[in-house]
């Protein structure tokens, strides 16, 4: 008898359990493959779009020049937003230096939120995967000493076959929880390296912005 079979063949819980692995698997695995192909291109679109930006003549040059190498949509959102005026209200209101630092630190946080999704999706089903497994072989251990009991002489024969179906069930949570905390542990460190250096472009682009408005 296969896995499979063993952990469909239960009752009504049993089965329920089952299917809440399984569906918690399939979207653990579609995140994945979106988030790496996400991250990957993001790694390369930063590195690309802040180069094409300081090899523009001017401003209006590297707005016009980054669509094609910024197709995540990382870099251009801190540019535009640094070009944005508001005059007469509270968001023009101090410095030029203060003001470009609440519409950069709004645009910066704007785009790692992007960058984090699906990041506590991992997370949850990491966490919670082997104790959705865990509930699963309880059950199943239950019902398979009760019905051991009501069969009269107990054995270690009778005993350790239906035991070790049950901990399946185990082995299936681990089996969904592991590369769930993987991903979420080498995105992480993914995010964070993109991070740095998104952190570090709004801040070259702030001093640039404010030589340029001091005329220097």
């Amino acid at each position: 008898m296969s896995a499979l079979q063993i952990i469909f063949q239960g009752d009504a819980v049993h089965t329920s359990v089952a299917l809440v692995l399984l569906s918690m698997s399939v979207v653990a695995w579609f995140v994945i493959f979106w988030k790496g192909w996400l991250l990957q291109r993001a790694s390369r679109d930063v590195s690309r779009s802040t180069a094409a930006f300081w090899q523009s003549p001017d401003m209006q040059g590297a707005l016009l020049a980054l669509p094609a190498f910024d197709r995540e949509g990382l870099v251009l959102p801190l540019v535009q937003a640094s070009q944005v005026q508001q005059p007469g209200t509270l968001a023009s209101a101090g410095d030029r230096g203060q003001q470009l630092t609440r519409v950069l630190r709004d645009a910066l946080h704007g785009v790692l939120q992007r960058l984090q999704a699906g990041q506590v999706l991992l997370a949850t089903v990491g966490s919670t995967a082997p104790f959705v497994g865990l509930l699963g072989t309880v059950w199943g251990i239950y019902h398979a000493l009760v019905g051991i009991t009501g069969g009269g002489q107990v054995s270690i024969d009778k005993i350790a076959g239906p035991v070790g179906e049950a901990l399946i069930m185990t082995a299936a949570g681990l089996a969904v929880a592991i590369p769930a905390v993987l991903a979420y542990n080498i995105f992480g460190r993914l995010i964070g390296r993109i991070e740095a250096d998104l952190e570090g472009f709004a801040l070259d682009l702030r001093e640039l912005l404010l030589t340029r408005g001091n005329g220097a």
